[in-house]
């Protein structure tokens, strides 16, 4: 199976999203989360770090459809996450999503692409920007390696072992509440028949909610405001089946700035590896 280079370039819109409380709030109460600020609609409703992959999605489906084939995305895992953000969303804005492929490039177990989404407001502001970097499992990519402007940064990798700062339960149901809560709809994460198609024994848990779960659980450890957040990035490493408990590693480094570096197991296999939390 075979994907062309020349997707790069690929553009779809900007997709505009409403944002209200209601759904910011829901994306945190998907995560279990506690922390009284996601919900404090009397004072400074905080958005979770994670909330950008949910009006990011549309865009991510939109520019799918138009640059990859559907025999192709059939063999896609969710492969890298690299989330800038240059303020947290709020209740209230109108965000206007833009999607390009940005890159292409042959790896050993198939082709690897990234999506770049570009967030604005209705100033024209920047709000965040993700490379969402997926992998086509045994797809070759034709015309050689296509990258538009700069690569994957990806955080370097932990010069020694991480410290455990706790657990997550990642209960049976969860792929269903998260996919409410944050509008993002894929069948293999909640439609048995869909996982089974793909070959998998059972439904896993969103990528995206396996790193949202990992960054609610390293800013609580370390006592961290999460409007401090301003970066989020990561390797995705293994599936997460429900039922099941994560643990989560992490540490504080001052090396180029104040950043929270962690990584996630599953039954003791690696899921979310090579993760930064940076902080302004």
């Amino acid at each position: 199976m075979k994907l062309s280079a020349r997707i790069v370039g690929a553009t779809v819109g900007p997709l505009t999203q409403a944002i209200d409380a209601r759904w910011l709030m829901a994306y945190a109460a998907a995560l279990g989360e506690s922390d009284a600020r996601y919900f404090d609609t009397c004072g400074a409703l905080v958005a979770h770090p994670l909330f950008p992959v949910c009006y990011e999605w549309p865009a991510a489906v939109a520019a799918r459809e138009r640059s990859i084939p559907a025999a192709v995305y059939a063999r896609v895992v969710h492969a890298t996450h690299d989330l800038k953000l240059h303020r947290l969303p709020a209740a209230g804005d109108a965000l206007h999503t833009t999607a390009q492929v940005v890159a292409a490039v042959q790896r050993a177990p198939g082709a690897f692409v990234v999506t770049r989404m570009e967030t604005r407001d209705a100033a024209g502001d920047l709000v965040s920007v993700t490379d969402y970097g997926s992998l086509y499992r045994g797809v070759a990519l034709e015309g050689g390696d296509c990258i538009d402007g700069s690569g994957p940064d990806e955080a370097p990798a932990p010069s020694a072992p991480l410290p455990n700062v706790g657990e997550v339960a990642v209960l049976v149901n969860l792929a269903h509440v998260y996919t409410e809560c944050a509008r993002i709809w894929n069948p293999i994460h909640t439609d048995l028949a869909t996982a089974h198609a793909a070959g998998l024994p059972g439904l896993i848990l969103h990528g995206t909610a396996t790193l949202a779960l990992s960054v609610s659980k390293v800013l609580s450890a370390f006592g961290d405001d999460p409007a401090r957040v301003r970066r989020v990035r990561c390797r995705f490493a293994g599936m997460v089946p429900m039922p099941s408990v994560l643990d989560v590693r992490a540490v504080r480094t001052q090396q180029a700035g104040d950043a929270l570096l962690f990584e996630t197991t599953c039954a003791g296999a690696t899921v979310v590896s090579r993760g930064a939390i940076d902080l302004a």
